[in-house]
């Protein structure tokens, strides 16, 4: 259902926490200097930062990277408005989910859990579950489908347009809001095909709840992103999908949930397969080991329910501290909204 006149916010911990350090592998939190000398000198020491000079330049590219994130939705706006403009889609047609995207397996499954005998049970009989807890592959896209995405992307890399990248840890990759595919794709595929999934695989993490996204594409390759630290999703559910092309190595990686230290979990290893999804709790621990040849695009939707993050921010741990923010924000309602939504059911209109 799209929630008509619902305003979805951010929490004011988006400026100042999880603020990733690539050289150092950590992700920190800047209020000030004061702070975060006291807080972060001694272990920076330890990890190889040991003069004022290194000091200073980390300082630099934090509160760089601070003033970004005070300045992204204006930004966000004003990039989306010049592709708007001027940007000349080498498909157009991949901007509307059709079902003809969509693997007959996938569509089944789906059908399969919007019937009124779904079961947990019934589902895990047509999906594939992988070793690690609660992790599971699913066919979502046609391969045909897949490399005309890929190729749109490719388009849009190579023109002179602005681009906003995803987070501190991708270098490389596209804000799919800003190309323009959530009202038309990003939001039907969620609420009409990954909900009656995630419904029945995740009702504790908000799993037929899920009322926003942020959606994004990553790239790697041996010239550019090679892999990706261990972190964990702004989410409640993630689905990650291998779009392609042609790589070796680059296995995803997945421990227990952000309470338990990596270490103290151990992880397991997941390989892409390419058309098909990874479905995760964004809570959960993760990476991806270095690719070694070739180039590899993966489509990522964080998926987010209000009912569940409203009680307690993912990112900081505490009550949501509410800013105002562009289109779905972070996923977080006021609570008094809650309940006082209009709804358009967006299945009927694919």
């Amino acid at each position: 259902m799209l929630m008509a006149g619902k305003t979805f916010y951010s929490c004011a911990c988006f400026v100042t926490d999880n603020i990733f350090l690539e050289d150092y592998k950590a992700h920190v939190r800047y209020q000030n200097e004061q702070q975060f000398k006291r807080d972060y000198e001694v272990f920076l020491g330890d990890k190889g930062c040991t003069t004022e000079q290194q000091f200073s330049s980390l300082l630099a590219k934090i509160q760089k990277e601070v003033e970004r994130r005070r300045l992204l939705n204006q930004q966000s706006i004003d990039r989306k408005k010049t592709i708007l403009k001027s940007y000349k889609p080498l498909h157009r047609d991949v901007y509307v989910l059709q079902p003809s995207f969509l693997t007959q397996e996938f569509l089944q499954i789906v059908t399969y859990c919007k019937s009124h005998n779904a079961t947990v049970r019934g589902l895990l009989e047509r999906i594939q579950s992988l070793r690690g807890p609660r992790l599971y592959r699913i066919p979502v896209f046609t391969t045909s489908f897949c490399e005309d995405l890929v190729e749109e992307l490719e388009n849009f890399e190579q023109s002179e347009m602005p681009k906003g990248r995803p987070n501190t840890m991708n270098n490389y990759g596209i804000l799919l809001n800003e190309l323009g595919f959530d009202e038309a794709f990003i939001t039907p595929l969620r609420e009409c095909y990954l909900q009656p999934i995630t419904a029945l695989l995740y009702p504790d993490h908000g799993g037929g709840q899920l009322d926003s996204h942020k959606a994004f594409v990553v790239k790697y390759s041996v010239d550019e992103d090679l892999d990706l630290s261990t972190h964990y999703d702004n989410a409640e559910v993630t689905l990650n999908v291998s779009l392609g092309k042609t790589f070796t190595e680059g296995n995803l990686y997945f421990g227990d949930m952000k309470e338990i230290p990596l270490l103290s979990s151990g992880c397991v290893q997941v390989t892409h397969t390419v058309t098909h999804g990874v479905l995760h709790r964004g809570g959960q621990l993760h990476g991806a080991f270095p690719i070694e040849s070739g180039e590899r695009w993966n489509l990522i939707v964080w998926m987010r329910s209000s009912s569940v993050r409203n009680h307690l921010c993912p990112m900081c741990n505490k009550k949501p501290n509410l800013v105002e923010a562009l289109g779905f924000g972070d996923g977080f309602t006021k609570d008094n909204e809650e309940d006082n939504f209009e709804t358009l059911d967006v299945c009927t209109l694919i």
